[in-house]
């Protein structure tokens, strides 16, 4: 699980495309992810090709790292799938952080591009993609090689001070 420890939010990319093998691989975790109540609320859009990225990067300020990624997931919960409609969010955001994680593990840079809650956002990317609106679109997750070889390290986060025990 180094993967935990060295991965970090990488926004400068390669011109180097993603493998198939390697984008299966990285939704295969994202899908491995703990839902509630096992309702596996995800669905996923992979964007690649620069002119399809450029039209993307448009649904919100921040989103430079799209000029350099060859790839973007964006994170989908199909609502009128949900089981537990209250723990979509939850869901998402575990099986965002699989596939950063297997990111990290393959060798792969991502940083996570927040979209829900913001409606803006969220309509953008419905109409981008032709998306119904029971299709709500949640994160965005730019990938690519890092331009660093050392883009994923670990940096120690532990602090005490932010932990109580209670006995």
């Amino acid at each position: 699980m180094n993967a935990i420890f060295s991965r970090r939010s990488v926004r400068q990319f390669l011109d180097k495309e993603i493998e198939q093998e390697k984008i299966v691989q990285i939704l295969k975790a994202a899908m491995q992810a703990p839902s509630a109540y096992n309702q596996q609320a995800w669905e996923f859009v992979v964007v690649s090709g620069r002119e399809n990225l450029e039209k993307l990067k448009k649904f919100s300020p921040y989103t430079m790292p799209l000029n350099t990624a060859t790839l973007a997931v964006v994170v989908v919960c199909p609502k009128d799938t949900l089981k537990v409609p209250g723990m979509w969010e939850q869901d998402l955001g575990a099986a965002t952080q699989n596939l950063m994680l297997e990111a990290c593990d393959i060798g792969l840079g991502s940083v996570w591009l927040g979209v829900a809650p913001e409606q803006d956002r969220i309509e953008f990317l419905q109409k981008l993609y032709d998306l119904p609106e029971n299709k709500v679109p949640y994160a965005v997750v730019a990938l690519g090689y890092p331009t660093q070889q050392d883009a994923n390290k670990f940096v120690d986060r532990y602090d005490e001070t932010k932990i109580t025990y209670v006995k």
